[in-house]
């Protein structure tokens, strides 16, 4: 029973990855042993419930009825094993966060290091990207997003102060360039794009002063995916930058850098938690959720 459970576990890895290889890394197994896994699996039922390529994988007609049938109830299984964490002492468990790079770096991550001092029997897996992940969808307990990217039909939990927005470059850029008086001058100078996933659009960046909202699109010699790359350039002189104020504050003090349109730059709502509305929370992310909403 113990082998078939766990086929069935490599089977809807697989379905859920669309990738041998993917699902090896979830499940920290081999990629041909979870090949193997899989076609013995298939050979034992007489069907076929995968179509492989070179390049993809993906469900047989009768492999997404079996997925539909055995994906809940193997969660149901998982969230009663969960379940008797509560019986244990210490809570355990693991809890798994997707998280945009700045809230990761300045918000979460000093809070799961203390976290994880408290209950080492508790795991933590965080996911970074700019994308607005379905935490639903691929599997995570909770997102970390700006308020205004929240869905609204999930639980949301403030962690974080407001947030402001710096503009800022070397002291040489702007001794060599000149300094932009109001956002519309930007589009005279090189700007440090952020592409983000999604829609794989370039960040606009927003302004507002005494109820005007300036939107501008700027342009410059460099484009990247990771804020620490924009402020690195930024503070080699390779142009002008829009990052968050924290992210950059030490380096304004000790005069690396210089902020501009200071005036134009408003506070809005800052990081929240979201987590689907469910009718029960293991203990474990109870004391998650408790430990990241004080700041």
């Amino acid at each position: 029973m113990r082998t078939r459970l766990n086929d069935l576990i490599a089977f809807v890895a697989v379905a859920e990855e669309e990738s041998f290889t993917r699902a090896a890394a979830r499940l920290s197994v081999s990629q041909s042993a979870l090949s193997h896994t899989i076609k013995g699996m298939e050979e034992r039922l007489g069907l076929r419930l995968l179509t492989r390529t070179t390049r993809s994988v993906s469900l047989t007609e009768i492999g997404r009825k079996l997925y539909t049938s055995v994906s809940p109830r193997l969660q149901d299984i998982e969230n009663e094993l969960d379940s008797l964490n509560a019986l244990k002492d210490s809570p355990s468990g693991t809890i798994r966060i997707s998280s945009a790079e700045h809230a990761a770096r300045n918000v979460l991550w000093p809070k799961i290091v203390k976290f994880m001092e408290a209950y080492p029997d508790i795991n933590i897996e965080m996911s970074v990207d700019y994308s607005l992940t379905d935490i639903v969808a691929d599997k995570f307990d909770a997102g970390v997003r700006l308020g205004e990217s929240l869905a609204k039909d999930m639980i949301a939990v403030s962690i974080s102060p407001p947030l402001r927005m710096s503009v800022v470059a070397s002291p040489e850029y702007f001794e060599k360039h000149g300094i932009p008086q109001s956002p519309k001058d930007l589009s005279a100078h090189k700007c440090i794009n952020l592409r983000l996933p999604t829609y794989g659009r370039l960040l606009v960046w927003d302004f507002e002063k005494e109820g005007r909202e300036v939107n501008v699109r700027v342009e410059g010699q460099l484009t990247v995916n990771k804020s620490f790359f924009i402020r690195d350039a930024a503070l080699k002189g390779f142009g002008i930058a829009y990052l968050p104020e924290d992210m950059v504050k030490q380096d304004i003090e000790a005069g690396y850098l210089q902020r501009v349109l200071d005036d134009w730059c408003d506070e809005f709502p800052g990081y929240y938690l979201y987590y689907p509305n469910r009718a029960e929370y293991s203990p474990a992310f109870s004391l998650f959720v408790k430990a990241m909403r004080e700041y």
